[in-house]
């Protein structure tokens, strides 16, 4: 609410509670002329006075009730969404609109959302997984997880994690039970990749040698990465893929590391927030909350 029509409503109640303008002003703390300034403009915006005034006192005029009353309501809408926007700011309450690639919905966001909402008994979460491209200020999101980098500067990012991609093959696949000691052995089979898959990533290089390779575009590239793991599990051929997100098909020898030898690359995680000046505590709850936890996990990928 304009904060201006809001001190001239505050003035008009007070002033009828009161029963003068010299009361109102004592106990809003002004001038008497200040509130009568304050009345009058009222009048002339409304066309019509609200008081009927004489010596000894005044009272409201018809358009003054309905004004009046109106002025109560509105200023107790107000005060009610300040209360809010209090609660907002410093305890973290209301929807949490969360937007996260879908590999991150096969397990590594379960811990920190159920902890989030077991913490905080006031937030709600609204979660959405795609690995399309995302408008997070049109869309209204309060918190995306992104894969970096990004760019945009109506987007503030906050680095959460940086993760390893594992080359993979299912233990039904005949590179399960080969030697591969270099990623050229792997010329003539198919390698499943997610269509984000830039240069970058397919640079291999050798931890103990220091040789460098470069692997071949995907042959099957495909939009969703939670599709990429499972065509690999399918013995569809072998993929890049995120160490995070497979690492209990490796545990459980589903998938087997082709190159533990080789460094593959890496991608960072970004938790993203709309410019703005402050963020509600509902967010910066989250944003802590997916910090640790995601320190967790890549402190784990150091045993496996």
């Amino acid at each position: 609410m304009n904060n201006k029509l809001t001190k001239a409503l505050r003035v008009l109640a007070k002033t009828v509670e009161t029963g003068s303008m010299s009361q109102a002003a004592l106990q809003l703390n002004m001038t008497a002329s200040a509130v009568s300034q304050q009345i009058s403009k009222l009048e002339q915006d409304a066309g019509l006075s609200l008081f009927n005034r004489s010596t000894r006192k005044q009272t409201l005029t018809e358009a003054g009730q309905i004004y009046y009353s109106s002025a109560k309501q509105l200023l107790a809408t107000a005060e009610e969404a300040q209360r809010q926007l209090e609660r907002l700011q410093h305890t973290p309450s209301g929807q949490l609109k969360l937007i996260a690639p879908i590999g991150f919905g096969g397990g590594l966001l379960s811990h920190p959302i159920k902890q989030l909402i077991e913490e905080f008994g006031e937030i709600n979460i609204d979660l959405t997984l795609t690995d399309d491209p995302v408008d997070v200020i049109a869309s209204g999101t309060d918190l995306a997880i992104c894969i970096g980098p990004l760019t945009s500067s109506n987007l503030i990012a906050r680095h959460l994690a940086r993760w390893n991609l594992v080359m993979c093959v299912s233990h039904k696949h005949v590179l399960a039970g080969a030697v591969i000691n270099h990623p050229d052995q792997l010329r003539d089979f198919t390698y499943v990749g997610h269509t984000s898959v830039s240069r970058r990533y397919n640079e291999l290089s050798h931890a103990a040698s220091g040789q460098s390779f470069e692997l071949e575009p995907p042959r099957v590239r495909v939009n969703n990465m939670q599709a990429v793991i499972q065509l690999t599990l399918d013995g569809f051929g072998y993929g890049l893929l995120p160490e995070p997100e497979v690492r209990e098909h490796l545990k459980r020898g589903r998938l087997i590391n082709l190159l533990p030898e080789w460094q593959m690359g890496s991608y960072d995680v970004y938790a993203v927030t709309p410019q703005r000046d402050s963020i509600a505590a509902k967010t910066q709850a989250a944003i802590a909350n997916l910090r640790q936890w995601f320190d967790n996990v890549s402190k784990e990928a150091l045993t496996v």
